[in-house]
């Protein structure tokens, strides 16, 4: 993925020919994501360590009392923004610049250094903070180098003196044993009992001196290793080849923040990563029993994280949440006015979307508020999704709106406009319009909306949602489910890329399946998926259930571009 958010997206290959018909293009970012970039970096370097210091502040702010931070940045940025952490978060809480080696020596390199590593900026909240010591085992130079003896066996061991300072003598530890006493302010650092236990068990290094001061044995194998140090040269790095890569270009080694995790952290505490990308702070959290939340503006990014966490193994559920709304209504206020004039915003805003979608406004309907090309026109509001039970009501004011006259539909069928929609509203609603014989067309509001620039300019296009169709089959208590059809917007999708389109699932990139939902978050309990491995795509799943009953099954269609669509089913089970 590119800084700027564009990312190649591939459409695979159609099952169902001989021929090879993969097709990679370039996905260019959206309005939304040239924006986040502008903002950015749109005046260069100022405009980023603008940004930067809000963002840190907001970080610190929602970081808990006994939190830490690791800020990941590049040897172009890192020093200007150190200033900035130190300044939110106090001097006196810097703990580490740790560098880490990203990448392989360049061969490349001309009149300068190459540039192998990155720089992490750790940081603490206050000093009370969670510090579970980590270490790197030993190196076998260094074992060579420092495990200088061997006992009988051949195992190479290290001598550590036997001996403490003289606050241990109140302990009983000041002593003659074996005719040996420490001399002047020293004591021996165990007591008589374990002296002679960890003699009897040969841990006991005798010189061949007589009288020479015994020493303790300390076998590699019986030690932790070496404690972490700042410099971080052990992760395999992230090749082509390497089965952890996902194809994200800014991917982290999920060892590097497992260590991170590891070192802050303990079970069950809450992670951040507020710029997720390939989703690698979720899916060491993850494995690792934390609680985590990642976030991140691309659906590229959101699409490959999610793709990752599905699978690990017995993955806990977890739910993919638009923060939209509270954006939208933000936005809303904003730009029609506040909650003290409710009603003027709202019907400055419904004029707004219509105006955009080449309708024409109407009056005296609570939920017609347009005709565009004979069809009435509905607007949903920017906080609530558009459900059954919102068709139906349209429906009803339809059926009044019929007749002779300016506003009256030439044609019996309305567009729905949204910004989001119930699961079930393609199949319930468009049945229940159809047994009221009216067309009905559902219309995603598209996020561009909110960004002037893109009004402006006329950068604003509405596309219908995609529709999927899924045969049911019953065996006893098996159901099988099978993908029959998948049809979705050309959303910025090149002329020529969709004509490479020869069969609709290669629309499609992964699909789930939550066999019982309880209106709730959704549970992948089968999944199936494109791998960098495996294209293939199965377009049929099955499940045994143990008992009898209705069971509400809720279908997830993830497409290539990273857009989800959601079907759910009814279905009895004898």
């Amino acid at each position: 993925m590119g800084a700027d958010f564009s990312y190649n997206a591939t459409i695979p290959d159609n099952p169902h020919t001989d021929e090879n018909e993969t097709v990679s293009f370039v996905k260019e970012p959206n309005v939304i994501e040239v924006k986040a970039y502008r903002d950015t970096w749109g005046r260069g370097l100022d405009s980023y360590l603008s940004w930067f210091y809000e963002t840190v502040v907001i970080l610190y702010e929602s970081l808990a009392d006994n939190g830490s931070i690791y800020i990941h940045l590049d040897y172009n940025i890192g020093h200007y923004a150190k200033a900035i952490i130190d300044e939110v978060f106090g001097r006196e809480n810097f703990k580490n610049e740790i560098s880490w080696k990203r990448t392989s020596a360049h061969a490349n390199v001309t009149a300068r250094y190459g540039n192998v590593h990155d720089v992490i900026f750790y940081y603490t909240k206050s000093e009370n903070f969670t510090w579970n010591q980590q270490y790197v085992p030993y190196s076998q130079e260094y074992i060579d180098t420092f495990f200088d003896q061997a006992d009988e066996n051949g195992r190479r061991y290290a001598r550590r003196d036997l001996t403490a300072g003289m606050d241990r003598a109140s302990k009983g530890q000041k002593y003659t044993w074996r005719g040996i006493t420490p001399t002047g302010s020293r004591c021996w650092v165990y007591t008589k009992d374990k002296m002679d236990a960890l003699d009897a068990d040969g841990k006991i290094h005798w010189p061949k001196k007589v009288g020479g001061m015994p020493r303790l044995k300390l076998y590699p194998e019986d030690l932790p290793g070496i404690p972490v140090q700042d410099l971080w040269s052990d992760f395999s790095q992230l090749h082509n080849l390497a089965a952890e890569r996902v194809g994200y270009p800014t991917q982290k080694p999920e060892a590097l923040l497992e260590r991170i995790l590891k070192v802050s952290s303990n079970e069950n505490d809450l992670i951040l990563d507020c710029f997720g990308g390939s989703g690698t702070t979720a899916v060491a959290a993850e494995k690792l029993n934390r609680r985590w939340i990642t976030c991140d503006l691309g659906r590229f990014a959101i699409n490959t994280s999610r793709k990752r966490l599905l699978s690990i193994p017995d993955v806990k559920p977890f739910i993919v949440q638009n923060l939209g709304k509270y954006e939208r209504q933000a936005w809303q206020a904003a730009e029609f006015g506040g909650e003290k004039k409710a009603a003027a915003m709202v019907s400055q805003y419904r004029r707004f979307i219509l105006d955009l979608y080449r309708a024409r406004p109407i009056e005296g309907y609570n939920w017609l508020h347009g005709i565009k090309g004979g069809r009435m026109v509905h607007v949903g509001s920017v906080d609530s999704p558009i459900s059954p039970n919102d068709v139906t009501q349209i429906a009803i004011e339809f059926k009044k709106a019929m007749g002779t006259g300016e506003d009256a539909p030439s044609i019996t069928a309305v567009d729905v406009l949204g910004w989001d929609f119930a699961f079930e509203l393609n199949e319930v609603a468009t049945q229940q319009a159809a047994q009221a014989g009216i067309a009905v067309k559902f219309v995603r509001i598209p996020r561009e909306i909110l960004e002037k620039k893109a009004v402006e300019q006329g950068d604003i296009k509405f596309f219908e949602l995609a529709a999927l169709s899924v045969d049911i089959h019953k065996k006893s208590k098996e159901v099988i489910l099978t993908l029959k059809d998948f049809i979705i917007p050309p959303d910025d999708v090149p002329a020529e890329v969709q004509k490479a389109i020869t069969h609709w699932s290669q629309w499609i990139d992964y699909w789930a399946v939550d066999w019982d939902n309880k209106d709730d978050t959704f549970h992948n309990m089968w999944q199936t998926y494109r791998t960098r491995q495996d294209k293939t795509l199965k377009l049929k799943g099955s499940h045994a259930y143990e008992e009898s009953g209705e069971y509400t099954v809720m279908v997830k269609v993830i497409d290539i571009l990273g857009n989800d669509t959601t079907k759910a089913l009814k279905v009895t089970v004898p």
